[in-house]
């Protein structure tokens, strides 16, 4: 199982980023997927799933109505797009599979939204 993580840059309050991450090694058309972010200091933090075939998705309070996760199975790609930035967004994000496939995350892509 590999996963890379791609797309984090820096970017002002109230920007825009589009985070991939490229999934080998297993049968990414099967199997649902999970976006974390971990900030210096603070606890890894949930911020979204998707099923399978990205028909559902869910999201923590923190970032939904700004951020929406897609998959293109056919490319064993996943996605974040993330609008409308904040400070409180800077971390480092991960992508990660679920726990039958041993929560294997990838190197993570850093965001960091600033001035």
């Amino acid at each position: 199982v590999q996963l890379v993580e791609s797309g984090g840059g820096l970017v002002q309050p109230g920007g825009s980023l589009r985070l991939s991450c490229a999934a080998s090694g297993f049968t990414f058309s099967s199997t649902d997927m999970r976006w974390y972010r971990q900030a210096p200091g603070k606890e890894a933090e949930w911020i979204s799933w998707i099923n399978s075939i990205g028909s559902v998705t869910t999201y923590s309070n923190s970032v939904k109505g700004r951020f929406t996760v897609s998959r293109d199975n056919a490319a064993n790609t996943l996605y974040l797009q993330m609008n409308n930035l904040k400070t409180d967004d800077s971390a480092v994000y991960y992508c990660e599979t679920p726990p039958v496939l041993g929560r294997v995350r990838g190197q993570g892509t850093q965001v960091t939204v600033s001035s």
